[in-house]
């Protein structure tokens, strides 16, 4: 939620979102702006406590732009994801892209992360979390990289329909199990 109001935030706004299609969840923003995978990595076991039903794991945008080798980011987030799958959370994992400053190899190896993790763990993929929302100035704000209300807005609207089938599965899972 960097430089918007915590009602904005993307937490907030899917919370409104699934509750005005009729789900009964509670988001919980365990985000802090600027963390890198190692730092979510590094606050995971808090992050789980409770153990939620689903969580959507989105890290690693802080990681691209500072030039972080690709394998650091995709270790934090397999250590992540196995911990995810060893304690039954549903996942979706909300992919990013690398800028195109640090040239075509690396964008190749961080782009692949991804694909690559969720593939290997089974788990929901969302490519990209700022689709239609990157570098767009009508939804980002004057840093040109954080979304503004409006692009979180944007967010939560293409996202919405995975968060749905996450959400739907986790049900499914409950029901099942009882």
């Amino acid at each position: 939620g960097y430089g918007v109001k915590a009602s904005e935030a993307f937490p907030a706004q899917l919370q409104m979102a699934l509750q005005a299609k009729g789900y009964k969840v509670t988001i919980v923003n365990a985000g802090v702006s600027g963390d890198t995978t190692a730092n979510g990595l590094g606050r995971l076991d808090w992050a789980l406590q409770p153990v939620p039903d689903g969580a959507i794991l989105e890290l690693g945008a802080n990681d691209a732009l500072r030039g972080t080798d690709p394998k650091l980011p995709r270790a934090d987030l397999d250590k992540m994801l196995a911990t995810f799958k060893s304690k039954g959370v549903d996942v979706l994992l909300a992919g990013m892209k690398a800028p195109n400053n640090w040239g075509p190899d690396y964008t190749k190896d961080f782009d692949s992360i991804y694909p690559d993790l969720a593939a290997k763990y089974g788990v929901a993929l969302y490519p990209f979390f700022l689709d239609g929302v990157a570098l767009d100035p009508a939804f980002t704000q004057p840093d040109g990289l954080h979304p503004t209300a409006a692009g979180v807005a944007e967010i939560v609207k293409r996202i919405l329909p995975d968060v749905e089938a996450l959400v739907q599965h986790i049900a499914q899972r409950k029901t099942a199990a009882k």
